[in-house]
């Protein structure tokens, strides 16, 4: 028995759930893992476990662009590393709104464990593979969205296993998770080469958009807002109806940054009609937005997420060999080339044009 099954072990003992069955569930692309737990009653929970030393540390919210690069890859991206005081701070902040995050059953922050509630499996994604109607599943996240927005967004956020604080999705932020196009691309197509003027180039290109987005950042964001992340919760209405999960890597962002997560999503097509029906319904529930100005920034940011988007689906397949995520990039590039054409985005249009040939962005 591995160490890290006896603290599992010795979790559920104290948490009374040394006799709940368990099953694993599929990974995905972080080093987190769940598993269901049927208890003797029948009720389900899932078991969350998300090992410290699994990844760097988190941004301590004192340091600086150069402390946050010398300190690794979460710090520079503001990501939680997966810590669980993170989950419960943002899951207690998500329900104080009326919003549905789980409720969390029993923690143990310092190992990286905890039992929480199971919304089941009626993913959005899921449900509407099986045939349920797109646009009320959507209607009602972005009234989860636009509860949100409405939302005064704290510094602090404190739940079950202690304080978190909420960082801003900043330019380092932003301008880190751009640069794995230039990183991972290569590794990816070995005929793309990108010089150090390139890079430069790539990055003062990007400058205004990272700029906007920071300036722009007034709302928490959940950072992974898309149909896989998101449950149908029966016998609820509304903005209520929507679970919520993985949202530990939430920041304060831009209010687009969701949105065009769930509308453009990696891993399923949206259509232009129901990106429109959205982004309108957004707009009536949050009328004093400058849709113009957001509209922009919607692009921008969505462009920016996509070259993100890119570079991370290069590296799991030239680093960590799973090839499943190419199947993913031909959207990706379609998205950002829709993007590129938006006002504003000449100059990163002008750097794809120089440095990308056409055939290889599709």
């Amino acid at each position: 028995m591995s160490d890290r099954e006896a603290l599992r072990l010795d979790f559920l003992r104290s948490a009374g759930l040394a006799e709940a069955v368990r099953a694993p569930l599929p990974g995905d692309a972080s080093t987190r893992r769940y598993e269901r737990l049927t208890t003797a009653t029948g009720a389900s929970l899932m078991l969350m476990d998300q090992a410290p030393a699994a990844e760097s540390q988190p941004c301590d919210p004192s340091w600086t662009p150069a402390e946050r690069h010398a300190h690794g890859w979460n710090a520079v991206a503001r990501l939680s590393a997966g810590r669980i005081e993170a989950f419960a701070a943002v899951a207690a902040h998500l329900k104080s709104l009326g919003l549905s995050a789980p409720d969390i059953v029993a923690v143990d922050a310092p190992n990286g464990l905890a039992v929480i509630e199971d919304f089941g499996d009626a993913l959005f994604a899921n449900v509407i593979a099986e045939g349920a109607e797109e646009a009320p599943l959507y209607r009602a996240a972005v009234e989860a969205l636009a509860v949100l927005h409405a939302a005064p967004t704290p510094e602090v956020l404190t739940g079950a296993a202690g304080d978190w604080p909420l960082l801003t999705y900043d330019q380092t932020a932003l301008q880190g998770g751009a640069d794995l196009f230039v990183e991972w691309l290569p590794k990816l197509v070995p005929s793309l080469v990108f010089n150090s003027d390139a890079v430069a180039e790539w990055r003062d290109v990007w400058a205004p958009i990272t700029a906007a987005g920071e300036a722009g950042a007034t709302v928490m964001a959940h950072r992974d807002y898309h149909a896989e992340n998101l449950i149908r919760l029966d016998g609820k209405t509304g903005a209520a109806s929507v679970g919520l999960i993985d949202f530990q890597d939430a920041v304060k962002a831009h209010p687009s940054w969701d949105l065009h997560s769930l509308l453009q999503d990696a891993r399923r097509d949206v259509s232009p009609e129901l990106e429109a029906l959205a982004l309108g319904h957004y707009f009536a529930l949050r009328p004093e937005t400058d849709r113009e100005a957001f509209m922009a920034s919607y692009a921008g940011l969505a462009a920016l997420n996509e070259a993100r988007i890119l570079g991370i689906f290069a590296r799991l397949i030239a680093r960590d060999a799973k090839p499943k995520y190419a199947a993913f990039m031909p959207r990706m590039w379609a998205h950002l080339n829709a993007n590129l054409k938006a006002p504003g985005l000449e100059a990163v249009a002008g750097w794809m044009d120089r440095h990308v040939p056409e055939d290889m962005r599709r």
